[in-house]
C-alpha cells in the first residue's frame, strides 16, 4: 500500500494535470471576482469561465507526458490527440450548450412574465469557452507542466 501511495503522490502526469486543473480554477474564481465584484463559490469548482480549466488540464499533462515519456512515445500521441479533442471540444460542443441554455432560461423567464408556472429549474449557462478562454488554459497548462517536470 505505501508503494502504491508513494508511486501515486510521485507521478509528475498526474501532479502537472492536477495543478493545471487547480491552478485555472483558482484563476478563474479571481477573474470572476474582479468582473463581476462578487465571489461565487461555484465559479471555483464548476465549468466554463477564462481561463480553460479542461486546457490547462490536459495541456499540463501533455507537456508532463513529453517531460517523462518523451515525444515519440505512444503515450504522448495518445494524450496529445486527447488534448486536441478535449480543447475542441470546450470551445465546440460544450460552448454550444451553453448558448442553448441562456437561449432556453430566457424563454423559461419569459413564460414566467406571463403568469406561466414554468419547472422549477435553471440551466447552467457556463458550460463552455471561447476559443481565447481555450487557447490561454492550455498557456497555462503548458507552463504549469514545466513547472512542476522542469
Amino acid at each position: 500500500m505505501n508503494t502504491f501511495i508513494y508511486e501515486f503522490t510521485g507521478n509528475n502526469i498526474l501532479k502537472a494535470a492536477f495543478f493545471g486543473w487547480l491552478s485555472a480554477q483558482i484563476l478563474k474564481t479571481i477573474i470572476y471576482v474582479i468582473v463581476n465584484k462578487e465571489f461565487v463559490f461555484e465559479r471555483l469548482i464548476g465549468d466554463g469561465g477564462m481561463p480553460s480549466s479542461h486546457s490547462a488540464t490536459v495541456m499540463s499533462m501533455v507537456t508532463a507526458v513529453a517531460y517523462d515519456c518523451g515525444v515519440g512515445s505512444p503515450i504522448f500521441a495518445v494524450a496529445f490527440v486527447f488534448a486536441i479533442i478535449v480543447m475542441h471540444d470546450a470551445m465546440g460542443v460544450r460552448r454550444e450548450t451553453g448558448k442553448q441554455a441562456v437561449a432556453i432560461n430566457n424563454i423559461m423567464e419569459y413564460f414566467s412574465e406571463m403568469g406561466k408556472q414554468p419547472p422549477e429549474i435553471q440551466l447552467k449557462e457556463f458550460v463552455g469557452h471561447s476559443p481565447f478562454q481555450v487557447m490561454m488554459g492550455a498557456i497555462l497548462g503548458l507552463i504549469i507542466g514545466i513547472i512542476v517536470c522542469g
